[in-house]
């Protein structure tokens, strides 16, 4: 009958898992019905990999029930892919194969994902390891995908590839993945692996956050109807995390600022600020590079590359992987003397760099050792000495874990202790090389208010669109052969300027149309004309989304006025869920109506140029 849901082809029931005589999993349910596309969400450590290996049925859990549709094929991309047995790529992905499945469907994949078959397997890189387990698992077209961080180590060519080839298959899906981007695009469903138990949203990734700070504060106002007693620290590790998620329109609109500020400065000025005082300039220019050029066995890395940097400037370099993008940054910040140009580094620079290998640390250290060098228990951060523990907090490490050897992190962990130990360094420039690998959307939203709050310059290569769109003002693309073109504004504003996303590096440059030259980085080109300008509908959206937003303003106040009264919820309870209800309706419309304005605001300023 119409309308009524599809069987699952996949589900699991009131499945409960335990390690090492602590419970991990206590009742999760995951239901996949064909064509489903699901993300799987949680924290690091809250056992999404774990029910992802029990859907698969690599591990099977202590209690619960594992269903599979009889005659169902099901693909499972591991984080660590094994290629034991096999010499070859294309033999390890045939391997993957069955009965009836295309034979040329592995090559055709190798071949989209840049990689030639013939690569042995005992030599890969880990960007060629993950492309060689997607392959296989892509290649069957399995009647489900259970996709663990497919994203890791790809570049963003084969980011924006997989996520149109994911859309185009017709099985279903369920997805781990950090990057926001990719979940929001790809999923239509949200499962929340939280505490040991699952909630199903039936909406993708892009509502998810609201939903899940829905949840939360709904369980914080029953704590305290209930009056019951939770552990602190375990109060300020969930619910203090959300409330640092949500950015005010404030810090959004000033990234908005900035990025404005630059398009207007570079255009009115363009090379006027080249004859500025040298007191001025040393001051206000961080970096300057002339025509710098490197060459690797005769091939040009990086060609003829202008860029001038100022202070406070949020710079993001992207490009595909290969393309130069380290190289740059290398030269750009005195660690690589090009083959020909100069650089210029302003006075007093006191760099800070995060790159993608992290730094070696002991093993057997404590985390408090690793961030004090062993010596007491405190860490001087901007001028000012704080205890450890108070420090590691704000990177979402309780007390108990600082006597935790370093051997037993978790990758997100260990990407938060290194963020903790380059932030506590005094800087004025800050230089993040794929900062973003490895950390959990909650590391993601920290490291993105750090850097909102941060009073230097930033230098950011990231394959994650989200982020550059959430942190830079301007980006520097890798436009193929050595040569970069800046853009203002984040991801999204470039392609809008570019008229289409990054290319991978293996195919030529050969259909190009620009609307005009390339211009050096340093011109910083202005958006090329756009044909179409604002519909009636998107103009009254902008005139009147303001006021609408200052109304909801008004309301939420009132609302949270009416809540904060201790006695309400005993005197009235009908009354309590009533505001309680408003009010969660009121911040949803206020957070929707602040994203609709941002997005017609910024295609406004790309539209006029």
């Amino acid at each position: 009958m119409p309308g009524m849901a599809l069987p699952p082809l996949l589900s699991l029931q009131d499945v409960a898992l335990t390690f090492g005589g602590t419970p991990l999993i206590t009742k999760a349910e995951l239901s996949v019905a064909a064509g489903e596309r699901v993300a799987l969400v949680g924290r690091n450590g809250s056992g999404k990999s774990t029910l992802l290996k029990i859907a698969a049925g690599l591990i099977e859990a202590d209690a619960g029930m594992r269903f599979v549709q009889p005659g169902a094929t099901i693909r499972y991309l591991p984080q660590e892919p094994d290629f034991g047995g096999h010499d070859t790529v294309l033999a390890y992905v045939e391997a993957g194969l069955a009965e009836g499945d295309d034979p040329y469907r592995a090559r055709y994949l190798l071949e989209e994902l840049g990689m030639t078959g013939e690569e042995p397997t005992g030599s890969l890189s880990g960007g060629e390891a993950r492309r060689a387990a997607l392959a296989r698992t892509l290649a069957p077209s399995p009647d489900i995908l259970l996709l663990d961080e497919p994203t890791n180590h790809l570049d963003l060519p084969a980011i924006e590839w997989l996520e149109t080839e994911l859309k185009a298959l017709r099985g279903a899906l369920v997805l781990i993945s950090h990057d926001r981007r990719f979940l929001e695009t790809l999923s239509k469903a949200t499962v929340w692996l939280d505490r040991g138990m699952t909630r199903r949203m039936e909406e993708g990734f892009s509502g998810f956050e609201a939903w899940r700070d829905a949840v939360l504060e709904e369980e914080a106002r029953d704590r305290q109807k209930l009056a019951r007693k939770i552990a602190a620290e375990e109060d300020w590790m969930r619910y203090g995390v959300t409330a640092r998620r949500k950015r005010n329109m404030r810090r959004v609109g000033l990234l908005q600022d900035m990025r404005r500020q630059l398009r207007e400065e570079r255009r009115a000025v363009g090379q006027v600020q080249m004859t500025a005082s040298e007191g001025e300039t040393s001051s206000k220019i961080v970096i300057e590079a002339k025509g710098v050029s490197k060459s690797y066995d005769g091939r040009a890395v990086v060609d003829d590359v202008s860029i001038r940097i100022a202070r406070g400037d949020r710079l993001g370099i992207v490009g595909p992987n290969g393309a130069g993008k380290t190289t740059l940054l290398n030269m750009l910040t005195g660690g690589l003397a090009p083959d020909t140009g100069t650089v210029t580094l302003g006075a007093s620079l006191q760099m800070v760099t995060l790159d993608q290998r992290r730094e070696s640390l002991d093993p057997d250290w404590t985390l408090a050792e690793a961030m004090t060098g062993g010596r007491g228990d405190h860490v001087t951060v901007g001028g000012q000495q704080k205890h450890v523990v108070g420090y590691m907090r704000d990177f979402l490490f309780s007390p108990e874990q600082m006597r935790t050897p370093l051997r037993v992190l978790s990758g997100g962990e260990r990407g938060r202790l290194m963020l903790a130990r380059a932030l506590a360094k005094p800087s004025n420039l800050l230089v993040l090389d794929e900062p973003t690998n490895d950390l959990d959307l909650e590391t993601l939203d920290l490291l993105e208010e750090l850097i909102a709050d941060y009073q230097g310059t930033l230098i950011l290569i990231s394959h994650d669109r989200d982020f550059l769109d959430r942190v830079v003002t301007s980006t520097l693309v890798a436009e193929g052969d050595g040569r970069f073109v800046e853009y203002a504004g984040g991801y999204e504003d470039m392609v809008a300027q570019r008229g289409h996303g990054i290319g991978p590096r293996r195919v030529s440059p050969a259909p190009e149309k620009p609307a005009a030259p390339a211009k050096p980085a340093a011109a910083r080109p202005e958006p090329k004309e756009k044909k179409r300008k604002l519909s009636g509908s998107e103009k009254h959206q902008l005139g009147t989304l303001p006021g609408l937003m200052a109304a909801l303003e008004r309301d939420i106040a009132k609302l949270q006025a009416a809540l904060d009264d201790p006695d309400l919820y005993t005197r009235d309870p009908a009354r309590f869920e009533k505001l309680t209800t408003l009010m969660s309706n009121a911040q949803t419309r206020l957070a929707e109506s602040e994203e609709r304005w941002l997005e017609l605001e910024m295609l406004r300023e790309e539209l006029e140029g």
